[in-house]
Order: C-alpha cells, then structure tokens, then sequence
C-alpha cells in the first residue's frame, strides 16, 4: 500500500480547484494507494466521501502559507506515514521527508509579458512579489525529485528557465463528468442570456486577471460591431469587472474604462462566477470561445469548448496551439485587429464552425483525467521503491 500526501493548499480558484477536483475521484478507485490531502476547508467540503481519501483541513493564511509550509508540513507528512508528496502548487518543500513531486503549473513566472503588463500598470509592488514568487518557483524544481508540467510547450519553457529536467504530464478532462451535474444556471444568469436574443454569442471564461489580457478582447468588440453589420454581438464574461468581485488582486479598472470610453458596455455580459458543475450549460448557449491569453500552462476551458463543439478563437501561442490544433483559429495576442478578423471568419463561414467544431471535439478526447492520474501514480511508485 502507497501513501500518497497531496498538498493543495494554494488550491484556490480557476485551474487549481478544476485540477483538485478532477484528480482526486480517480486517485480514489486506484488500488493499493492512500490518499492524504491537505486543503482549505471549503475544497474540503467538495471532496468527501472517498474510503480511501483523508481530508487534512488546514486554514492558514495567505501571506504566510509558504512559511507554514515550510516549517509545519514536513512534520505532518511524517505522522501521516505517507511514502511520497505531491507538491500541486508551484511550490515545493525545502526539506522534504519524502521523495517529492512537484506540478508546477503557473506561467506568470516564466513570461516576459506579464512583468511588462504589470511594469505598464504601475504595479510595482506587483512586479516586485511576483519576481520574488518566480525565484521561489525556480529554486523549488531543483527541491523537487521530478517536476511535471502540464502541457509540452510549458514544459520546453521550464527546461530553458532552470535547466532542471521537467516532465509532461497533460491535465486531463472527462466529459462524462464533466455534463453530469443537472442543476441549471441560476435565473439571474439565465435572464441575462435570454436578453442576448439572437446575437452572436462570444465566451471567455475566467475570473478577472492581467495575464488574461481582457483588454485586447474587449477592445475588438467595436470593430466586431462594425462588422456585423446588423446581426448584434454579444461577449459573456463568467466574472464581473469590479473590484473585490474577483480573486487575488488584479484590479479590472483599466478594463471596465476601456468598456466605457469604447461604448460597447451594451456588448459586454457580465455574468459573474459560473459554478464548475454548470458550465457546460453556458458552453452550449455560446457560438464562439475565445481566449486572449498572453501566457498559458495548459488551460481547462479550450479543452471544455471544444468537448462542447465550439470554435475555438486563441491567442496565437505555444500552448494553445498544442491544446487546440486545428480546432482553433489563432491571431497575434496583442492584435484586437486580427482577433475580430478570426471571429467574423468563423461567424461568415458556417461550414468551417462545424468543421472546428467537429475536430475540436475529437481533440477533446485526447485529454483523460484517468491517464493522468494514472501517470501520476506510476511515477509516485517508482520514486517510492527508489
């Protein structure tokens, strides 16, 4: 029997949550393994009900997670008896009791263009914790016994930034699960979609962030609504641009005055957070996914676009590309020219959305939560025998 101590206490939103919840029903039907996870309690309270699954509730504050970290989990872990660490938050521990494996899946670190954005915004305090952050990212795949990233254009990334040997390892999705949940979209939700009528309808889900590059996005929706013509575009956003409405802490004021110096507010649906059980009924109310994302690691919602036959308009970087293939049209990640053009492109051709559609969905199925717990596990037992 293997002992496997999962910490995912910086599991907080977006991907963090979606990888956590994902994994952990499949980690729980592999045999001879058990399973320790220390979360926040509210990923807790989403996670019982698994035989071989213990839950370690630990509420530590944010500004000293990494110190707690540090100098109390490795205490833990021993008591706990576990055999080998899943470190599933960029960070590792310094002195692990155990052989340790790290996921680091946060691309902020590695990207010139997020320390220009937030050199740009004035956010230098920012700037200042994010490089600190970066050499901590860094220092900790050298503390790591293996590193995996989620996707091979990540991983390439990592290997250029440390020289460490970094494995691939791709996130997974399971559609089954992923459409299972019955519970419909809230009436709040749903009255803003039926006011869209029969415009033609964009999506981006994510919360609120710089690296998201909302700004380039929003500020293709005049040249969308000149292009148009008649028929009315609509942009669904599953976050709200206002502060405190959205995790860490981005500010959305250059993006909601961008909104209203461009006169498009009547185009932007601030829907606000979708719960993760429930997005597959917003997929389906939408055309066309789009992400401006200037920096990726892998990126859950292309792969849930596409399973849910949408076209997909990306941000013509390594990641995407790898994710979507030919399932996506992609333009220059800063050219709010060149993402209207990828969009009315699609909305003038009818015959090449279902052709994306339809690979897109094929593409979809490359990408198993199974397999990658499975992987995950085959590498956990071998650094356990070593």
């Amino acid at each position: 029997m293997m002992h496997l101590f999962i910490n995912s206490l910086a599991a907080s939103a977006g991907g963090g949550l979606t990888y956590i919840r994902n994994v952990i029903p499949h980690l729980a039907v592999q045999p001879e393994l058990q399973v320790t996870v220390a979360a926040n309690p509210d990923l807790c309270s989403d996670l019982r009900g698994f035989s071989n699954v213990d839950l370690l509730e630990l509420n530590w504050a944010l500004r000293r997670r990494f110190w707690y970290e540090q100098t109390r989990l490795p205490g833990l872990i021993r008591k706990m008896g576990a055999n080998v660490l899943l470190a599933a938050g960029n960070f590792a521990l310094r002195r692990s009791p155990v052989p340790q494996i790290l996921l680091s899946r946060n691309s902020i670190y590695t990207s010139a263009d997020f320390y220009c954005d937030l050199w740009s915004r004035r956010e230098y305090r920012a700037w200042v914790d994010t490089h600190f952050r970066a050499i901590l990212a860094r220092q900790s795949i050298h503390w790591a016994e293996a590193t995996i990233a989620p996707s091979q254009a990540f991983a390439d990334e990592l290997r250029r930034w440390t020289g460490a040997r970094i494995l691939t390892i791709h996130h997974g999705f399971d559609y089954e699960a992923f459409v299972r949940d019955p519970v419909l979209l809230s009436e709040t939700v749903e009255e803003k979609l039926r006011a869209t009528g029969n415009s033609l309808k964009l999506l981006f889900v994510s919360h609120y962030n710089y690296y998201r590059n909302f700004e380039t996005l929003i500020c293709a929706l005049p040249l969308l609504r000149q292009a148009a013509g008649d028929r009315p575009i609509r942009l669904l956003l599953t976050c709200k641009l206002a502060k405190g409405e959205n995790p860490g802490a981005y500010n959305p004021e250059r993006a909601k005055r961008i909104i209203e110096n461009l006169g498009v507010s009547d185009m932007v649906i601030e829907l606000g957070s979708i719960p993760y059980q429930q997005l597959h009924h917003l997929y389906r109310r939408a055309d066309i996914y789009i992400t401006p994302a200037y920096t990726e690691t892998f990126a859950h919602p292309l792969v849930e676009a596409m399973a849910s036959g949408l076209p997909v308009v990306a941000a013509d970087i390594a990641v995407h590309r790898e994710i979507c293939g030919d399932a996506a049209v992609y333009f220059p990640r800063f050219s709010s020219e060149a993402l209207a053009g990828c969009v009315m492109q699609i909305a003038n051709l009818p015959e090449t959305a279902t052709g994306m559609a339809a690979f897109g969905r094929e593409r979809s199925r490359q990408f198993s939560w199974k397999t990658h717990v499975e992987q995950i596990v085959e590498l956990a037992r071998t650094l356990a025998r070593n």
